[in-house]
């Protein structure tokens, strides 16, 4: 399939910087609030010059698809883009998350030719995003208690998204992507203490204070909210459970996080 423009929302995210550089062959249009095609979900006004000419959507909400009134963004979003003429779209979705899915049933009710790509904690947290300054001050504390959760690699979430927006093969379905194996964040800890070759601590704290250090720690206190409303909606076991389509899909194993942390160590991820 050839598209003549694929829309990235979220072009320079760690998700979306990653889809762009995959599709780059199809014409991506890189969005992002402040850049030469501004977009903002929360701007309806900055829609339809994000749109006009694409034929496929790679749709990449933040913080969250299963905040309140995401759901009304999603719809009257994709609606406008059906009207202009997208055909294809990939919604990157969350896994256990009840309005998550209340999106997926939109996009998935306003095209035949769109793919769920459903996915729950990043690999690349611990390096890209919120949990790195916990990595570098060797202690990583979040309310997450003994729960397992198998963390996946944006790579291979990219991967996937890619496939999924320039070729028709996974058209209708939802997939669902995790890790290789569950494992807790004390063993998080512990791998990337192999990894880093420094001690790494993990603690199990309550919302209130995850939320005030991270605060503390630079993030903006809505993102913070956010987060720990996501720990105690999903970090319950719920997610526990590996799938392997990874591996089907991508005809190799999806990476384990032993193999994130030492390429990302070795990459320089937390000089």
């Amino acid at each position: 399939m050839t598209t003549s423009t694929i829309l990235i929302t979220g072009g320079t995210g760690r998700t979306g910087r990653r889809v762009a550089d995959r599709v780059a062959g199809h014409n991506p249009r890189i969005t992002s609030r402040s850049g030469p095609t501004p977009f903002d979900w929360d701007d309806p006004d900055t829609w339809d010059a994000a749109l006009d000419g694409c034929s496929a959507a790679y749709l990449c909400y933040s913080p969250d698809l299963a905040l309140p009134g995401v759901d009304d963004i999603i719809k009257r979003f994709v609606s406008r883009a059906g009207a202009l003429g997208v055909d294809r779209l990939v919604l990157l979705s969350g896994r256990g998350e009840d309005g998550a899915r209340a999106c997926e049933d939109i996009v998935l009710a306003a095209t035949p030719t769109a793919t769920v790509v459903r996915c729950s904690w990043f690999q690349e947290n611990f390096s890209e995003h919120f949990l790195r300054g916990s990595v570098l001050a060797g202690r990583i504390a979040v309310p997450a208690g003994d729960v397992r959760e198998p963390f996946v690699s944006l790579d291979d979430v990219a991967d996937i998204a890619a496939l999924a927006l320039t070729s028709g093969g996974y058209d209708g379905q939802v997939l669902e992507l995790t890790g290789p194996q569950s494992i807790t964040f004390t063993e998080a800890a512990d791998q990337l203490s192999r990894a880093i070759d420094r001690p790494i601590s993990y603690e199990s704290v309550d919302g209130e204070t995850f939320v005030l250090e991270q605060v503390a720690a630079g993030v903006h206190p809505d993102e913070a909210g956010a987060l720990a409303w996501l720990f105690d909606e999903v970090l319950d076991g719920r997610n526990v459970a590996t799938t392997s389509t990874i591996e089907q899909v991508l005809g190799r194993p999806a990476r384990s996080f032993a193999d994130y942390a030492r390429s990302a160590a070795a990459a320089g991820a937390w000089s």
